[in-house]
């Protein structure tokens, strides 16, 4: 069963550097090690030197899959890599990224953070056509694609490409001897350029820039292919033009707090976002706290519009693991408490506003209202800074399906029986919008249903 979180699949990293005596593996390394967070099931680095690649990847997390000696045995100055949650596909290390192949003239790797709606029928006609598979994740449906159009030229394969295939998606690219960068037309998925000295990165978030003492130069654009080489960066766009709608739920759970995405602080964004949960759901309570790490931001905003202290109530067992699995489910809401321990010199006795990022299933939140009141809280006011969450995303974000979204099913009241709370109120989707700048340049169809492109065909429940 998986936890009752959102999960993003996987986040991507790619490096060039200008001199061939330069190794970027271990540039690529520390950037996939800021973006552990996306992905905790696999990992992987592909190094190109002068157009031959070499690939190390494996289950596991970045530690772990690059001990020893590896990155040191892969020489390239230019290369890509990859963390992986898995949506698309199954599990396994056959399916670990980046993906390589060989032509007669050239190799090509490529790492993809996203998801593709029409990849059942992508992949239906290119069996037809005689291609064998060798995984069963959809990344390997656009490198065939890719490998295919290459006799166009690699900027108009890319494009045709892009063209064919539809969903949410940012992909890091070497070939030749080239790192190229892609970020789907409505820029759902997101993917940043940086640069330090001699040296160009591109990344999912702005901390893996920040991790190798790296400048964030600018987001890509929707639709934007950006291809370095020795004659530096050039940018290309699509034949085809879309209107920008960068997930949301980026800037509500996914992105560590310290990136920049599209031009904004993410912890700015938390934090407003917390500000206005407070003028739109105030309550008498005598503590703020927040479900560590992505509620604290908005908790503290919280408190700071509502004037109530803020407080640590949560202490979070940072090794207690993402993926904590037990034979049952009794076992499985037990383990929240081995992530999560009540601070009872905080809330014993009080009146306690909690603060949350999302309710999916609604038992993690359930169990959290429990934790509280066994440590003592007199009155759980529970806040949570999106609307919500009622439809299924089909663009990279693992979901359930409709019939276990609490929010898809039951009303607020309801919702706030289910899991104890004394009090439950949500942020208002024009309250979201105002937090991350306004505009209408967000995809919040998990809120409101409005998908930016068709997507397929659910059942009633799905």
């Amino acid at each position: 069963m998986r936890e009752d979180k959102f999960h993003d699949e996987c986040g991507v990293v790619g490096v060039y550097c200008k001199s061939r005596e330069t190794n970027c593996a271990s540039y690529i390394y520390y950037g996939l090690y800021a973006l552990q967070h996306r992905g905790q099931e696999s990992a992987g680095i592909s190094v190109n030197r002068d157009g031959r690649i070499t690939t190390h990847k494996d289950l596991g997390l970045v530690a772990d899959v690059f001990k020893g000696n590896v990155l040191k045995s892969m020489k390239g100055n230019l290369g890509i890599g990859h963390v992986r949650y898995s949506t698309s596909g199954e599990g396994g290390v056959t399916n670990a990224q980046p993906l390589t192949v060989s032509l007669k003239s050239t190799q090509i790797a490529l790492a993809h953070n996203g998801n593709l709606v029409n990849d059942k029928a992508l992949r239906d006609m290119l069996e037809d056509s005689g291609v064998v598979f060798q995984t069963t994740i959809d990344t390997e449906v656009m490198v065939d694609i890719l490998a295919r159009g290459l006799r166009h030229g690699v900027i108009e394969a890319i494009q045709r490409m892009v063209e064919i295939i539809k969903g949410g998606f940012a992909l890091v690219i070497t070939l030749e001897d080239k790192l190229i960068g892609v970020r789907d037309p409505y820029g759902l998925r997101p993917i940043c350029l940086g640069k330090k000295d001699d040296m160009y990165m591109l990344a999912s978030e702005s901390c893996a820039i920040d991790a190798i003492g790296g400048e964030l130069i600018r987001d890509l654009n929707p639709g934007e292919i950006v291809v370095i080489d020795e004659n530096g960066i050039q940018s290309y766009g699509q034949n085809n033009w879309a209107s920008k709608r960068a997930c949301i739920f980026e800037q509500i759970y996914f992105v560590r707090p310290d990136s920049v995405m599209e031009g904004r602080s993410v912890y700015q964004a938390r934090h407003t976002a917390g500000r206005i949960l407070a003028r739109e759901s105030p309550v008498e309570a005598d503590v703020v706290i927040g479900v560590p790490d992505s509620g604290i931001p908005a908790a503290i905003g919280y408190a700071e519009e509502s004037g109530i202290p803020y407080g640590m109530g949560l202490i979070k067992n940072k090794y207690s693991g993402r993926t904590f699995i037990q034979p049952n489910q009794k076992l499985r809401e037990e383990g929240v408490r081995l992530k999560l321990n009540p601070l009872r010199d905080t809330i014993e006795g009080k009146r306690v506003v909690i603060i949350d990022d999302s309710i999916v299933r609604g038992t993690t939140s359930k169990r959290l209202v429990e934790i509280l009141r066994s440590g003592g809280a007199k009155e759980v006011h529970f806040r949570v800074t999106s609307p919500p969450v009622s439809h299924t995303c089909h663009f990279g974000i693992d979901t359930p399906k409709r019939k276990y979204l609490i929010g898809a099913k039951k009303s607020v009241e309801e919702i706030r029986g289910i899991l104890g709370a004394d009090s439950l109120a949500y942020i208002s989707l024009d309250g979201l919008n105002e937090s991350v700048g306004g505009g209408t340049e967000y995809c919040r169809a998990c809120f409101d249903g409005d998908y930016p492109m068709e997507v397929p065909v659910l059942k009633k429940d799905d």
